[in-house]
């Protein structure tokens, strides 16, 4: 199933984990699971060790340092990359990621997110692969493999059920045993299993009664039965529990120094609540790890030799993004007798591109998935880029939602001083916020740092009132053109730590700026203290906005951009107070008047296409009346340049990973908020196409699979054998296209199972290309265990009885071949 390979250990490895093992004192032991600071492992020269760094994300590599001085590539979002349907895309993925790792000097990538998609209100559902375990399994394996493949480690997180944020800290999900099991869990047995991931990150969340990073009887699942041999580190935070966690299997407690582990740990061991042989089994696997990375001394890394970057870097975010985009809608304008998408460019004039995002690009998640990019291609950039004077801009509407970190217009830099006034040289900002997270620059320590001085000039961008604020947990000092605005206190009282660094701005001063005037700004930041039971961290922002337009007037002019174009292209996405993580949605709403925007667009020019730059699904009221809907996901910093392409011709290559409802209330798991802190998983093993098919009495917006082509295609035949699927389709159309056949596999309908059995389940799939008129047969292989199901009184995988139909199609409601398999 696949042709990857997985890094294996070299014969010395047990030997030098032993060795390294004796030269270490209890003390060093304990302080090796507690972590240094924010990213770093502790040093032990005596046993040959370095410190090892890990990082985020999933869809770029932060390094130690959160700064535009030392920017990352920004990949298009995990929904994004599953949308693809292609695990040999995947594991270049990882290819570059690993590059970037190495560049950044990071041993171990905090990712894949393997969690699901259990409802469409999850916060950070962009984050995560699918609804579907099994194709989220397999994205994570060809991640997982691409990654370590080039020596960098990876995490599958978050271990287990962390699929909403609300309360994340302290929500018991109560999941019975069948589906933890099938849906839950199975992600991580199928990465486990396939290409032996060197960690996994547990969870913030307690699981029917116990926090994760203390279960000792998942982490036995885990390691007995799916035959994980990685490192286990906490969520940053996430670890309570001293001796339940290290006999539990808890190897890292992160971020250190002041974690349960360290001096807390020593004294367990030294007071007989623990012993210093359950310590060993830990430190032994932060060892093994260091083996692997090349950060032990005297054996050679798991892969050796230079980890080479990507030739094209930007090429391949291209094409990463283009291939996820899905074609959800494509109709022939009244009147016209061609599908509205692609665009000819030899034959459009004018295109209206309508949309805060098309100037403004929203190109990734909040939270672990942010990073800086080096640049960003707008859809205004790629369009023009392209297409030159005949693409007209109109905002459309106005997104603000409160007050924002500096950005348009804002030159800064920041840098530390020192208590004795030393000022360390300054650092160029992508915007108004900075998150010194777990250092100072210049290696300031704690007990040296005074305040961080942000400065720049601010050319005004319009003409009217502008709003300048602050954030962050201490003292300010925020000076606007040589003129103290504020100078005082912002406290913080919350339950989330997270909430202190990146919690919202608070309006400071108003005042007049002409369009082009500049004026000098300084904002001088000194935290009350380092927040408890994190490394020193800086987290402030300058904060601004623009004077805001009349939006009746916004409306006016895109509707009259759109009434003189041939073409109307709407970009409409949700916003960083959307999706993000630490909350989830209330609704599917696009936010502001969006839908109002695209109503009136749409009444006035049939030839609109919406394309749609969300993570999750969003409610699409004026989907009947527009003729093309495109899906692009956070799309990365090549975005703009991906969707122009698109437009223009290239093969939209993406196929949805969830299904994507009308309205919330069609949605069939729509419970993330905990009652009196439990969340019950009442719904089994029916989330996603599950749920819709067994309830079978309402159709979503577009069903799990759904992409359509630039051209056409033919499911011939269907032949099943002996653990294979045979299938033929056809490019029927007249353009070379890319095609993902998906098969499933249904039960029999009298088949006797406890709780039910699901109508479909994805059994596998393969993405083909062709030209027209060609035929290409794909063989796809059936895992015995998608005949199964957990049978709970057993605690053991017991396959349903009865006989089972292979079915192949375009969607899990568009299937038109089937055969039966035995």
């Amino acid at each position: 199933m696949s042709d990857w390979t997985v890094p294996a250990d070299r014969p010395d490895y047990d030997e030098a984990v032993e060795a390294a093992l004796a030269k270490l004192d209890l003390e060093t032991k304990a302080d090796l699971l507690a972590g240094i600071d924010m990213w770093r492992t502790l040093a032990a020269p005596d046993a040959g060790l370095r410190s090892m760094t890990v990082s985020d994300g999933p869809i770029g590599v932060r390094g130690r340092f959160w700064t535009a001085a030392d920017p990352s590539l920004a990949l298009p979002s995990p929904t994004a990359q599953a949308a693809s349907w292609d695990p040999a895309l995947v594991r270049r993925i990882g290819h570059l990621l690993a590059a970037e790792a190495r560049r950044k000097d990071v041993d171990v990538l905090l990712a894949p997110t393997i969690n699901l998609h259990r409802s469409p209100l999850g916060g950070r559902h962009f984050e995560a692969f699918s609804e579907d375990p099994y194709l989220t399994g397999r994205i994570a394996e060809a991640y997982v493999a691409g990654v370590q493949e080039r020596g960098v480690g990876t995490t599958m997180k978050h271990y287990v059920a962390n699929d909403a944020e609300t309360d994340r800290f302290t929500v018991d999900n109560v999941i019975g045993e069948r589906a933890l099991r099938e849906l839950y869990l199975r992600p991580f047995e199928m990465v486990a299993a396939a290409v032996n991931p060197w960690g996994v990150m547990t969870a913030y969340n307690t699981v029917n009664g116990t926090t994760m990073t203390a279960h000792r009887e998942l982490m036995d699942v885990l390691r007995g039965e799916f035959g994980f041999d990685g490192f286990n580190v906490s969520d940053w935070g996430a670890a309570r529990h001293t001796v339940e966690g290290v006999e539990a299997g808890l190897d890292l407690a992160m971020p250190g120094p002041f974690t349960v582990f360290g001096e807390h740990l020593v004294a367990a061991v030294r007071d007989g609540r623990t012993t210093e042989d359950a310590v060993d089994a830990n430190v032994r696997r932060i060892l093994r790890l260091a083996a692997r990375v090349g950060a032990l001394d005297g054996v050679e890394a798991a892969v050796g030799g230079r980890i080479e970057g990507v030739a094209d870097p930007d090429g391949l975010l291209r094409e990463i993004a283009r291939r996820s985009v899905v074609l959800a809608k494509n109709d022939v304008p009244a009147g016209d007798e061609t599908r509205i998408l692609p665009l000819h460019p030899d034959v459009v004039n004018r295109l209206a591109l309508i949309g805060p995002a098309a100037r403004d690009a929203r190109i990734l998640g909040g939270g672990s998935a942010t990073v800086f990019p080096p640049h960003v291609v707008s859809p205004l950039d790629g369009l023009r880029a392209r297409l030159g004077d005949r693409v007209h801009y109109a905002q459309g509407v106005d997104l603000f939602e409160q007050i924002l970190a500096a950005d348009r217009g804002f030159e800064l830099t920041v840098h530390p001083v020192k208590k004795d006034g030393t000022a360390l040289p300054a650092e160029p900002l992508a915007n108004g916020d900075v998150k010194w997270m777990g250092y100072v620059p210049g290696g300031v320590t704690a007990d040296e740092f005074d305040h961080a001085l942000l400065e720049g000039r601010y050319t005004a961008t319009r003409t009217g009132e502008h709003v300048f604020g602050t954030r962050g947990f201490g003292r300010h000092k925020l000076v606007i053109g040589g003129e103290t605005v504020f100078e005082g206190d912002h406290d913080y009282a919350g339950d989330d730590p997270f909430e202190a660094f990146f919690g919202p701005g608070v309006e400071r001063v108003r005042l007049h700026l002409d369009e082009g005037q500049e004026v000098a700004v300084s904002h001088e930041f000194a935290p009350f203290d380092f927040p408890p039971g994190f490394p020193p961290s800086v987290l402030f922002g300058l904060m601004h906005t623009e004077p805001r337009p009349d939006e009746d007037t916004l409306l006016r002019e895109a509707v009259e951009a759109a009434r003189g174009a041939e073409i109307a292209v709407v970009v409409v996405s949700t916003t960083a107070l959307t999706e993000s993580e630490g909350f989830d949605r209330p609704d599917l709403r696009l936010p502001g008047r969006q839908d109002e925007l695209v109503a009136a667009v749409a009444a006035a020019n049939p030839n609109t296409v919406v394309v749609v730059n969300t993570g999750s699904p969003v409610e699409m009221p004026w989907a009947g009346d527009v003729a093309g809907i495109l899906l692009t996901w956070f799309p990365g910093q090549e975005g703009g340049n991906a969707l122009a392409e698109v437009l223009l011709g290239a093969e939209p290559g993406g196929r949805l990973t969830t299904t994507w409802p009308k309205t919330l209330a069609d949605a069939p798991v729509t419970e993330v908020v905990p009652t009196d802190g439990v969340l019950r998983y009442d719904e089994g093993v029916f989330i996603g196409y599950r749920a819709w098919q067994r309830r079978g009495t309402v159709e979503p917006a577009f069903w799990f699979g759904h992409g359509l082509s630039y051209t056409t295609w033919a499911y011939e035949s269907i032949e099943a054998a002996a653990g294979a699927v045979r299938i033929k389709v056809r490019n029927t159309g007249d353009v070379r296209g890319r095609e993902v056949v998906q098969l499933y596999l249904a039960p029999d309908a009298a088949a006797d199972v406890p709780g039910g059995v699901e109508r479909l389940r994805l059994a596998g799939f393969a993405a083909v290309e062709a030209d027209p008129g060609e035929e290409i047969e794909v063989v796809i292989p059936i895992e015995e265990r998608s005949f199964q199901y957990w049978n709970e009184e057993e605690h053991a995988w017991v396959r349903v009885p009865g006989a089972w139909t292979a079915k192949a199609g375009r969607n899990a409601n568009d299937l038109g071949l089937s055969a039966e398999v035995g």
